[in-house]
């Protein structure tokens, strides 16, 4: 799955494109390394998010296309 696509099912960005804009600004780095929006993410990939003063660092668990809401902070771990 897409790097922008997993961003918003899984609820850690609110949209899609503005998932693509930060990482089209090098905002979020898989694997220590900057990611394209185009990135295929996997199981167990670390991902930072650095937007503002915030920085959110999780681990990929699962990767699913379609989730209910309630469910979809059990595809990610904070670290």
């Amino acid at each position: 799955m897409r790097l922008d696509k997993y961003l918003k099912v899984s609820r850690i960005i609110k949209r899609r494109t503005i998932a693509n804009e930060a990482c089209d600004a090098g905002r979020v780095l898989v694997n220590d390394k900057v990611a394209k929006a185009s990135l295929d993410v996997k199981v167990g990939d670390i991902i930072q998010i650095n937007l503002g003063n915030n920085c959110l660092k999780i681990r990929v668990l699962d990767v699913k296309d379609v989730i209910r809401k309630e469910d979809a902070t059990n595809l990610y771990e904070n670290i």
